[in-house]
């Protein structure tokens, strides 16, 4: 359960809000981080505070953040708050994928597991970019060679 409390300008508490989250879990991939709640809702998916259609407006990126959802047909029955931090959009697209099919496989692991496991949602994606090497211009890119 996440508490969060807040005081008003007379110093008295104000009401408490209480989050029931479902699920929590962190995803990564190359140099991003997501970091993912779930709470039970409407489907609603929000990323550092803003809407998934407003932080990722690349619609292949929506869909593959919500794909955990669509496999195990669970529509509009979650709602996503993420914090993403480093990398690019397709990075933390795959991070919040990643976070997500973790979360999920955390509220239920025997009916969510084999579907997830399938589908390669559980699968960190190890690729990452391969170091400059000394004498190099990038990690393979060599000097223009000149015979004579």
């Amino acid at each position: 359960m996440a508490k969060i409390s807040e005081t008003t300008a007379s110093g008295a508490k104000a009401p408490k809000l209480t989050l029931s989250v479902a699920g929590a879990a962190v995803g990564r991939r190359k140099e991003a981080i997501a970091r993912v709640r779930l709470i039970p809702g409407t489907g609603a998916v929000t990323v550092n505070g803003r809407a998934i259609e407003e932080y990722f407006p690349n619609k292949l990126h929506q869909q593959l953040i919500t794909s955990p959802f669509a496999v195990l047909e669970l529509g509009s029955v979650y709602d996503v708050i993420a914090r993403i931090s480093g990398g690019g959009p397709s990075g933390q697209a795959g991070a919040l994928r990643l976070g997500i099919a973790r979360s999920l496989l955390e509220i239920d692991t025997e009916n969510n597991r084999p579907t997830l496991k399938k589908a390669g949602f559980l699968t960190r994606d190890a690729r990452i970019k391969e170091r400059k090497k000394a004498g190099l211009k990038k990690a393979r890119k060599a000097p223009q060679y000149s015979k004579r």
